[in-house]
């Protein structure tokens, strides 16, 4: 059976937390920040967790973390 592959640009994206799910950063906080309320930009900072119907997807390009 040949290795598996790590997909590099999910693993820049997402990391494994103690209890087996992923945790991202949040969309919408990269440009055309001028325009967003400060408020908004508060509530994205930090980190979210992945979606549970997601989870596989996620975990599937990244078989070793």
């Amino acid at each position: 059976m040949p290795k598996l592959k790590t997909n590099r640009g999910a693993a820049k994206r997402f990391s494994r937390t103690g209890g087996g799910g992923f945790k991202r950063a949040r969309a919408y906080k990269n440009h055309i920040l001028t325009k967003k309320a400060t408020k908004r930009k508060r509530q994205l900072r930090g980190t979210a967790q992945v979606n549970s119907s997601e989870r596989a997807a996620v975990s599937r390009m990244l078989p070793h973390s």
